[in-house]
């Protein structure tokens, strides 16, 4: 008696004392939480390869006088060309600038040979490295700078537009959090058919989201992890997706086990119990997937690495621990009207995946051959896909400062109208001077600033910004000139796309070996790995050429972001192969429990395919959130890793990865005893099958 009223009392207590702990640590790490925001750095050396030429001259210019310089283009135009009264407006403005900040040298015009423009190079090291001031500066510029009545003016250069991205940046925030929760709430509605129990699982990621942005900020001030808008965006993506997967998995199996126990705590403990292995597994892949990242050059990639591994952990924490007490608290009543009553047995009726498992199940060779045809034939499209994005052509609208570059692009074609950035030891600044006015497609060159034994040399090329030519003449320079860094806008495009690709050679590799290797444990198995790690490749190559065949012709992108190819990989493989755990470690329950191999196959995909659809749904609806933003790299990103799970959850994990097992047999699980183990007779009864 007396253990039994222990026993009950544990019962009510674990579940408080859990939700009690929660609320200590929310309210603990509040400060910190808030505080994300005020590390988040998108300046071009955040974003930089650590190694690259580019990225030394950022850092070098930051020590030199004044600091690193923010450059803009006042740019004045009117179509029918420019009047007196024009250019003196544009005199007069420019003045009022010049008097009102401390600028690097005195601007002056460079009229275009056709007459229509004018602009201004202006250069000031006031705000440094601090990015508010930064666009405190450039938005000034542009209240200074007016025009009207036909005459044209807008303020451009790298300074205006990184205080642009870092606009859409700051934005993104509020607007991807709110959106991202109400797409989950959504689904959820339709998933669980309950006014209430979708609030509980979205109400936990809302705490877990809580409390990443809390750790991140932590490793961002204890490490200096590396917190960029597009790496705290994704973050947030991962913890509502995949946390809201794994309350699910958790949800599903815990309403399974409320029809066979009395007590709502017992219930959940067998839940916890039943699916918590599979679960931990594939979050352990997941966070596995994303630190590859670490081994990047590239900073943004480097940092989102830990920073989305954060969010995959929080979001398992909170489904483990917080979901469960308040489920249990909650009792039965959180799943009215639909609530499940001990005792009772679920409807029995015929679901969709056990009509498709059956008939992958009666001609697996042809399914799989047909569906690898289907990936194949998509993954051609991959060869459609847009060249490597120009600035410009990074904004799904057009700010000020892209308006001002494509201004200069029409009426200076003729010239660059973006500096070279050249750093170079002081003491051969003269003939460093002198080798890059002799190299050819500089159209000028003349020295900076020096300090701690550099020299700042700033270089005009005579082909437009991010053309082939520009491109060609930044490479002379870099190998023509021994000891020195080249840098500026155009060069740090050129080092993120050969860093991109460089980072894909090596990390791509590391991938893939640490799943496999992670499945391999859990699996006990050989072949059932590779399936698994063959069919997400499959998935991603399919995914970027459907990407190919949108991005162009629909959406009317004119390019490709560089790390398209590497994050839509390193995302697709980790959560794709999330859910082939889940189907997988129930096969092989069935096969361990004495199923023979096809129905230990088709029992898996119908007791799991309902769950993993519905998870796929919430999971691909929280990347196509990322469609929704005004950004090109990141509407590329969310469509891809969106369409590569709805792939994989339809097409890969319901006919193909089935029809592999269901051929293979028992071999499946080669050379594990499982293999060895023989088979028992097959029985011919029709077994009832649950939604």
């Amino acid at each position: 008696m007396g253990a039994a009223k222990m026993s009950a009392r544990r019962r009510r207590a674990v579940p408080w004392l859990v939700l009690g702990l929660w609320i200590v640590v929310l309210a603990a790490v509040s400060p910190f939480a808030s505080k994300l925001a005020d590390v988040q750095r998108d300046r071009a050396v955040d974003y930089l390869p650590a190694s690259a030429d580019s990225t030394q001259v950022a850092k070098i210019q930051e020590r030199l006088p004044g600091g690193e310089a923010t450059q803009m283009v006042v740019v004045y135009h009117r179509d029918g060309g420019l009047t007196a009264a024009d250019k003196a407006t544009a005199a007069g403005q420019i003045g009022r600038i010049a008097d009102a900040h401390t600028l690097t040298a005195e601007p002056r015009g460079i009229p275009s040979k056709d007459g229509t423009t004018v602009m201004y190079p202006v250069a000031s090291t006031e705000p440094g490295t601090d990015e508010k001031a930064r666009d405190r500066l450039v938005n000034d510029v542009r209240d200074i700078a007016k025009g009207g009545d036909g005459l044209g003016v807008e303020v451009g250069g790298e300074g205006a537009l990184a205080t642009d991205a870092a606009e859409v940046y700051n934005s993104l925030g509020g607007p991807l959090l709110y959106t991202t929760a109400a797409v989950v709430a959504l689904l959820l509605i339709v998933i669980y058919r309950s006014p209430l129990l979708w609030l509980v699982p979205l109400g936990v990621a809302g705490m877990s989201e809580f409390l990443a942005r809390a750790v991140a900020y932590g490793l961002n001030q204890g490490f200096g992890t590396s917190v960029t808008g597009q790496s705290s965006g994704i973050m947030t993506i991962l913890v509502f997706g995949a946390g809201t997967d794994y309350a699910l998995l958790l949800v599903s199996r815990y309403r399974e086990e409320l029809r066979r126990t009395e007590r709502p705590y017992d219930a959940m403990a067998a839940a916890l119990k039943g699916c918590g292995p599979a679960v931990l597994a594939s979050s352990g892949t997941v966070a596995a997937g994303l630190l590859c990242l670490l081994a990047a050059d590239l900073n943004s990639s480097r940092g989102m690495g830990p920073l989305g591994t954060v969010g995959v952990l929080v979001a398992l924490a909170a489904m483990m621990t917080l979901l469960p007490a308040v489920l249990v608290l909650l009792g039965r009543r959180v799943f009215w009207p639909l609530v499940p009553r001990h005792g009772s047995t679920p409807k029995v009726r015929r679901s969709l995946f056990a009509a498709m498992g059956s008939s992958a199940g009666r001609r697996p060779l042809t399914v799989l051959a047909g569906g690898a045809v289907l990936l194949g034939a998509l993954a051609l499209g991959v060869l459609n896909l847009p060249g490597t994005i120009k600035q410009e052509d990074s904004f799904t609208s057009k700010p000020d400062a892209v308006a001002a570059m494509e201004t200069l692009a029409q009426a200076y074609p003729e010239r660059g109208t973006q500096p070279i950035g050249v750093i170079t030891p002081a003491d051969r600044a003269d003939a460093t001077l002198a080798a890059i006015r002799g190299t050819q497609g500089v159209d000028s060159a003349q020295k900076g600033r020096s300090a701690d034994g550099w020299t700042e040399i700033i270089v005009m090329a005579d082909s437009a910004p991010q053309s082939a030519g520009e491109t060609a003449t930044i490479k002379a320079l870099r190998d023509g000139l021994d000891g020195s860094y080249v840098g500026g806008p155009s060069a740090e495009q050129l080092d993120l796309k050969d860093t991109n690709a460089r980072d894909r050679t090596i990390v791509v590799p590391i991938v893939l070996v640490s799943v496999l290797l992670i499945l391999i444990a859990l699996l006990r198995s050989l072949v059932a790995p590779l399936i698994l790690v063959a069919a997400v490749v499959a998935v991603w190559g399919a995914a970027l050429g459907i990407g190919g065949l949108v991005f162009g012709p629909v959406f009317g992108f004119e390019g490709t972001d560089p790390g398209l190819g590497l994050l839509s990989f390193v995302f697709l493989v980790a959560l794709g192969v999330d859910y082939g755990i889940f189907l997988m470690h129930r096969m092989r329950e069935e096969s361990l429990a004495g199923a023979e191999p096809v129905t230990a196959a088709l029992t898996a995909l119908r007791t799991t395919g309902g769950v993993i659809a519905s998870a796929g749904l919430v999971l691909a609806a929280t990347f196509a959130v990322l469609t929704n933003m005004p950004l090109v790299q990141l509407v590329e990103l969310g469509f891809v890793i969106a369409v590569g799970v709805l792939l994989d959850t339809f097409l890969v994990r319901t006919y193909l990865v089935t029809s592999a097992a269901v051929a293979l047999r028992r071999k499946v699980w080669w050379p594990g005893p499982l293999s060895r183990a023989p088979e028992p007779p097959v029985r011919t009864e029709r077994q009832p099958e649950r939604v």
